[in-house]
């Protein structure tokens, strides 16, 4: 018999169980469209798409970029230090170069970080419940889906749901045309934290000369295997998207 198959990213029907519903956008939403120039027209679109408040992953990003900065200078993080942002190169890493774990950055990702802050936000300023709350992540990402759903550095995701942006886009364009002419000031990031949507991005954030950053899973298998071979002596920090140009590809 047919089985139809479950779908890998929620739909946007999901946000009518919850009073009060929160969009965290990947920095790499901001590259799908050409010629943007001002990032407020479309978080004001996600406002008119349904979601109550906006809460920017790259705000997040630029936190854990923050933290890193810190702990490297503090000497407490195992140089060269791996990222932990993709959650494909850290599975990789946890099944194919075990050694290389205690170098993988032990920190959150930024969206599990702006779910939590956004959530908190909700129920102790603006006094929801917690169960009447959604977060939902707008991920280009398939294994951002696994990420939340079966995360691996914490026994539970904060966030509700994950909705593709290839299926927003098409809603999100003509709800930008609405509010492209008075878009309401809601940015609250710099290029930093939207630059982690781009290979290269997030080593940029942390203003140290000493990283390498690369893209494309091949690339990336062979960098894991140099360093586990210990050949880069004199990096800081190693920067591994497994899709091409980064989560913008």
């Amino acid at each position: 018999p047919h089985h139809a198959k479950k779908p890998i990213f929620d739909s946007m029907e999901m946000l009518d169980n919850y009073k009060y519903k929160i969009a965290l956008p990947a920095p790499a939403l901001y590259g799908q469209f050409n010629n943007l120039d001002d990032i407020d027209i479309v978080l004001g679109a996600l406002i008119k798409l349904g979601f109550d408040d906006v809460f920017e992953v790259a705000k997040a990003a630029e936190m854990v970029s923050d933290a890193t900065r810190k702990m490297l200078s503090e000497g407490h993080l195992e140089r060269p230090v791996i990222s932990s942002a993709c959650p494909v190169v850290t599975r990789l890493i946890r099944v194919r170069f075990p050694d290389l774990i205690s170098k993988v950055l032990p920190m959150l990702a930024p969206v599990e970080i702006a779910a939590r802050m956004a959530k908190k936000h909700a129920v102790e300023a603006l006094g929801y419940k917690p169960d009447e709350v959604g977060a939902f992540f707008i991920s280009p990402c398939p294994a951002k889906v696994t990420a939340v759903k079966m995360p691996l550095g914490t026994r539970k995701s904060v966030i509700d749901g994950v909705l593709a942006i290839s299926d927003l886009y098409p809603k999100l364009i003509l709800a930008m045309k609405d509010v492209a002419a008075s878009p309401k000031e809601m940015v609250s990031v710099g290029r930093m934290g939207v630059g982690w949507g781009s290979s290269g991005g997030e080593a940029y954030a942390l203003l140290n000369d000493r990283y390498l950053a690369a893209d494309g899973i091949e690339n990336v298998i062979k960098v894991l295997e140099d360093l586990e071979d210990q050949k880069y002596s004199d990096l800081d920090f190693v920067e591994l998207n497994a899709c091409s140009a980064g989560c913008v590809g």
